[in-house]
Parts: structure tokens; C-alpha cells; sequence
């Protein structure tokens, strides 16, 4: 399928979606249990999409035991490697050949710009399942150094049911980084997207049916997190649970596995990062155009989103004004409008709480450079201007807490000592930047930022091979990469006697 090239024709196709608004159990669309549904809106307009399965407790309990049956009878959990890597080959193909409308899908459900859908989240998604099928048959186990009258294997093998909850900000992708690894490594899953953005995930689970994998390997529970995600943690047939969101519910979710079977637990959480621009980084257009990427893409609702600009002290000024230009360039527009540098918020609460931010720098003696305001490109729709606070000193709130919106804290630093300081000084350690010609430095610095991503002269960089988690209290585990596959297997010693 080609991609639509004009608004007219996104909002063509979206007027002719089919939408998946029933729970996936089993290998079936079905109603919650109770009945119960909720609106699915749109922020793009206030729009309601549909009515949703608003799932409980009974239905976690079907789709458990319709996990734990798939993986018990061995159909996928015993496949051969080779036969797994055929079917998620094929289940790439059809993502890709469905990426429109999957893109389409994320856009009205939570107001990304459609060119950022399509050619950003939808593209890292095939790559996800792509990578990982090639992946998935060169895992191979251990022999232990041994005499010869012993034999020592080191075997891996599928941890059994897991749930993964996924957050709204990139609902397909984040949900295939915990996928991809998890099917590949022969466990069933029952998958929770956010209440806020369920539609991509419905309509995976029938291209999942159509490549080839067993009924009951993998379900989808649309619904509150306080209902079915909880539920799913406090399981005591979920053997393991992979979650992408705020701190406090990942924390949350960290006692529910404890209270209950001590399942492998492992959170991605949030990200207050430090993106750190000493006076010798070679290109203070680019940075600055990095800058304002950084924080404003996606709205700023990006868990590694760069929104503490720390800026030597000399240049401090002449950088901040490039920043506040490029952002006044990514005005919020229409999301089905190709070229859109922003959409809109995801929905009205998050809309107020990033203006309640704002307005609490304003109040702490923060310096308003740029936007600040809610705007309305579309009539009904959550939008907020890109947001830049100058002189932003560390104890503020808007340089501790994490925003999740269009909102930038410029914080000067006189030395080095000082950056680090500055940038360390935070509950979390998702990821950072470092902007210096000096590769002394540049080394020095990136050894000692207490952060899972750094990176250099660059915002956001890595690929497939290379793994994204967090420190301290943005979270534990590994997406990506090969080091993924740890988190959705057991590792077995076993030890054989072969004297006489």
C-alpha cells in the first residue's frame, strides 16, 4: 500500500477504518466478561472512536489460562527456534504491510503527527520484529569447562506466561520491544496497552493470528490499569512481567510481583535527562536544532525526552535564543497534516497537568522565553505551544519532576564539575547528551553520567543492536539488543555424570 500523501487522504482512509474495539483472547475478539466498555477519544478533536472492552479480573483470568494452556501444550513454547523465526518473519511482513493504517490507528488514538507515525514509530516496529526473528536462532547456550567425566550445559528456556504493559506515547513500538523478545524466546503473552491508546494493539492481534501463532500465545486486554494491569502483576499463573511507564506505577507494579509470586519483574520508568552543551561543541546550530527535537518531538511525551538543556554559562544566551527559534519553527498543527512538526497532547488531562507545570515555573521565578499557552489549530483538540524556560535553577520543579510534555528548563553551569553535578542530581537515569569537540571530555563525561543512553554530539541515537533501559529509578532490564532476550528466559544448569 502507498502512503497517502495529503491530509484529504489520511482523513479519507481514517473515515473508511474498521476498528478492533473487543478484547483478544485466545485467538478471539470478545466483550469483557461484565459487559462493561469506555470511550476511546480522539485529542486530535475531542472526537469519541469507539466503544471499548473495558477489562477485569474475570478477563485477566481468561487470558491466563488461555496463555498458560498455549504454552503448556508446547505448540509455540517447543517449536523449533527455526519455525519461530519463519512465523515472526512473516509477522513482519504483515506489519509492514499494514503500516498505514497501524500508523493511522496511533495517530487518532493519541495525536501524533502521522508522518512521525508512519515513517518513526511504524518503521522502528518492523525493524524490532525484523531484527529480532534473524535474532532469535543465534541465542545459543553453554558448555562448562569440565573434565572429562563430566558434562556441564547451560540451556535457556522460556519463562512461561508474560505480561507486558505498555504505555500511550508509542503504543505499537513499545509494545514490540517486550513482543518481539518475549514470542521469540517461545513465551505466551498477554498484552495490556494503555487505556489511553489501545486501537494499534487490537488490530496486531489479527495480523499476530495471521502469521501463524498458536491461539492463546498471545492476548490483548484493553482497559484501566488500576483494573486489569494490576490484576495481571498480582497473578499468581504470571510468571513474568515487563512494563513501560511513569515511576510511580512501575514501583507500584514492583509490589504487586512481590506480593504475590515473585514473577520476573523489570520497569522502564521515567526520565528527567540532562542534554549538557559545553561552549566547544562543534556545531551550535545543530545542537540547538537538537535541542528543541529533543523535547519537542512527539509532543515531549518521550520517556528519554531532553528537557534539562544544561548550557555552559558563556554561552548560555546566544544558545538558548537558537533553541527558542527552532522551536517557535514546531508549532503544533492538524496530525493528519503531512510535515506537522507537533500534534496534539494525548488527552485533557495530561493537556492540564503540562499547563499546571507551566505555570508553576512561572510561579517558582522561572524565565517564560517562549510559548506557555494552550492553542487550538483544531477546534475540541489538546494542544500546547513548545515551551522554553530560561534560568532555571536545579531545586525548581520543573527540573526535577518529570513533565511528559512540551516543556524545556534551561539550567546555566560554569564547569564541568558543575554539568555533572547538575545532571546527576536526579531520581533518574534513562538518558543523556553531551555536546563537546573535546573527545578527553566527551569521554570523561559520558563515564560519569549516571544514565543507561548517553550520547555524543547527537540526541537519541542507537539502533536494534544496541540496549535502552534506565538507571536508579528509571527502572531495571533491557529492551533491545540481544542482552532483551535475558528478561524472557530462565537459564538452566545442568550438570551430567559420565564416568563409568
Amino acid at each position: 500500500m502507498s502512503t497517502p500523501r495529503t491530509r484529504a487522504d489520511w482523513q479519507a482512509m481514517a473515515d473508511g477504518l474498521q476498528l478492533r474495539t473487543r478484547a483478544f483472547i485466545d485467538g478471539q475478539y470478545v466483550d469483557a466478561a461484565d459487559g462493561r466498555t469506555f470511550a476511546c477519544t480522539s485529542p486530535i478533536d475531542g472526537r469519541v472512536l469507539g466503544q471499548m472492552a473495558r477489562c477485569g479480573q474475570a478477563d485477566v483470568e481468561r487470558a491466563v489460562r488461555a496463555a498458560r494452556r498455549s504454552f503448556e501444550a508446547g505448540h509455540w513454547s517447543r517449536a523449533k527456534p527455526v519455525k519461530r523465526k519463519k512465523v515472526l518473519q512473516r509477522l513482519t511482513a504483515l506489519i509492514e504491510q499494514h503500516a498505514d493504517e497501524l500508523a493511522l490507528l496511533e495517530t487518532l488514538d493519541m495525536g501524533k503527527p502521522i508522518d512521525d507515525a508512519r515513517n518513526v514509530d511504524l518503521a522502528a516496529t518492523i525493524r524490532c520484529f525484523g531484527w529480532t526473528a534473524e535474532a532469535l536462532d543465534k541465542v545459543y547456550g553453554e558448555v562448562a569447562p569440565t573434565g572429562e567425566d563430566e558434562l556441564g550445559l547451560v540451556t535457556r528456556e522460556p519463562l512461561g506466561v508474560v505480561a507486558a504493559i505498555v504505555p500511550w506515547n508509542f503504543p505499537l513500538l513499545m509494545a514490540a520491544w517486550k513482543l518481539a523478545p518475549a514470542l521469540a524466546m517461545g513465551n505466551s503473552v498477554v498484552l495490556k496497552p494503555s487505556e489511553k491508546s489501545p486501537l494499534s494493539a487490537l488490530r496486531l492481534a489479527e495480523l499476530v493470528a495471521e502469521a501463524g501463532i498458536p491461539e492463546g500465545v498471545f492476548n490483548v486486554l484493553p482497559g484501566y490499569g488500576q483494573e486489569a494491569g494490576e490484576a495481571l502483576a498480582l497473578h499468581m499463573d504470571v510468571d513474568g512481567l515487563v512494563f513501560t511507564g511513569s515511576t510511580a506505577v512501575g514501583k507500584r507494579l514492583l509490589q504487586c510481583a512481590g506480593l504475590s509470586n515473585m514473577k520476573r519483574a523489570y520497569m522502564e520508568c521515567g526520565g528527567k535527562s540532562p542534554n549538557i552543551v559545553f561552549a566547544d561543541a562543534p556545531d551550535l546550530d545543530k545542537a540547538a536544532e537538537a535541542a528543541a527535537v529533543g523535547i519537542f518531538y512527539n509532543q515531549g511525551e518521550v520517556c528519554t525526552a531532553a528537557s534539562r538543556l544544561l548550557v555552559e554559562r558563556s554561552i548560555k544566551d546566544e544558545f538558548v535564543a537558537r533553541v527558542v527559534e527552532a522551536g517557535r519553527k514546531m508549532q503544533p498543527r492538524h496530525p493528519l497534516e503531512p510535515g506537522a512538526p507537533m500534534g496534539a497532547l494525548v488527552d485533557e488531562t495530561q493537556t492540564r497537568r503540562v499547563l499546571d507545570y507551566i505555570a508553576r515555573g512561572q510561579a517558582e521565578g522561572a524565565k517564560l522565553a517562549l510559548g506557555g499557552k494552550r492553542i487550538a489549530p483544531v477546534e475540541g483538540g489538546c494542544y500546547v505551544e513548545p515551551t522554553v524556560f530560561d534560568e532555571v535553577r536545579p531545586e525548581h520543579t520543573i527540573s526535577r519532576e518529570e513533565i511528559f510534555g512540551p516543556v524545556l528548563a534551561v539550567i546555566p553551569f560554569d564547569d564541568e564539575a558543575q554539568a555533572l553535578e547538575i545532571a546527576n542530581d536526579t531520581e533518574y537515569g534513562l538518558a543523556a547528551g553531551v555536546w563537546t569537540a573535546n573527545l578527553a571530555r566527551a569521554h570523561r563525561v559520558a563515564r560519569g553520567l549516571r544514565a543507561g543512553s548517553v550520547w555524543v554530539n547527537y540526541w537519541d541515537g542507537g539502533d536494534m543492536t544496541a540496549p535502552f533501559g534506565g538507571y536508579k529509578q528509571s527502572g531495571n532490564g533491557r529492551d533491545k539488543s540481544l542482552h532483551a532476550f535475558d528478561k524472557y528466559t530462565e537459564i538452566k544448569a545442568t550438570w551430567i555424570n559420565l564416568a563409568d
